[in-house]
């Protein structure tokens, strides 16, 4: 029961982490709690078809259909939240000068609304075939019963979510004009931690090198799979023990999303000037 319930907790931690972040920083955009729910029922949909399918998707996983799975995913949710942050420099002064309002002024975010669909959708599926997969490997090797793989599922789900929420609702009590910079943080800290984990799984894919594995290991100061070493995996892709390469793809992705969100808040300025 408890390795069951460390697992579930690990994976919908990850995502609810991502889905509160996200709901906070576009707040004050309407129409976002649809594309909200619409995305976790897609999720939660395409979840459903691994594990209808896990006899399946568990022979790919012996090699390295998993690993490009994962890596494919992670991919599309860093570009989706780089754009994410690119279009919200662009808009945020807007959003924050009327906050009740803004979001009916500005017609572009019925389309930044569509983003979320993917980003949550991505989140949930990814992090739900995780569980499913694993779920299915602690069966079969272990050969735990039903129930306590049940009580230790629903105690990871609700502690996930417990603590996805508490981060939510503790970034709605930060002041609006802080508001914006500190969920575009989050935001680019979360890409970057999506990008690194992307390269670790092409790495297992042996489809890139390592550049030296591990770089450094802090397992002994802060292990991963302890409560902080979660927390700070799902915020801010927290490895312990992190490949070269890792480095370079969190560097990379970090480096260009704040250039491009310095450059779009620089380009909108200056049409507001003009106008």
């Amino acid at each position: 029961m408890f390795g069951t319930a460390i697992i579930v907790f690990r994976e919908v931690l990850e995502a609810a982490i991502l889905i509160g972040i996200v709901a906070a920083a576009t707040r004050s955009i309407p129409g976002r709690n649809r594309w909200l729910f619409a995305g976790l029922l897609a999720g939660l949909s395409g979840a459903g078809l691994v594990a209808a399918f896990t006899d399946v998707i568990g022979s790919l996983s012996s090699g390295i259909g998993q690993e490009l799975f994962n890596a494919m995913v992670l991919g599309v949710a860093v570009l989706m939240l780089a754009w994410h942050n690119i279009w919200m420099s662009s808009h945020g002064a807007e959003l924050s000068a009327n906050a009740r309002e803004a979001g009916n002024a500005i017609r572009d975010g019925r389309r930044e609304c569509s983003i979320l669909l993917v980003v949550v959708g991505l989140a949930v599926l990814r992090e739900g075939a995780e569980t499913v997969l694993f779920l299915y490997g602690i069966a079969a090797s272990d050969g735990a019963a039903a129930s306590t793989m049940l009580l230790g599922g629903a105690t990871g789900v609700i502690l996930g979510v417990g603590v996805g929420y508490a981060i939510y609702a503790g970034l709605l009590r930060v002041p609006l004009r802080w508001f914006f910079s500190a969920t575009g943080l989050l935001v680019l800290l979360l890409a970057a931690g999506m990008a690194s984990q992307t390269a670790r799984f092409l790495i297992q894919a042996d489809l890139l090198p390592s550049l030296a594995a591990p770089l450094w290991d802090t397992s002994a100061a802060l292990p991963e799979n302890s409560i902080p070493g979660m927390l700070l995996h799902s915020l801010i892709g927290y490895d312990a023990r992190p490949a070269g390469m890792q480095i370079v793809f969190y560097a990379t992705v970090l480096i260009s999303i704040a250039v491009s969100m310095k450059l779009a808040n620089r380009k909108n300025s200056q049409q507001q000037g003009i106008a």
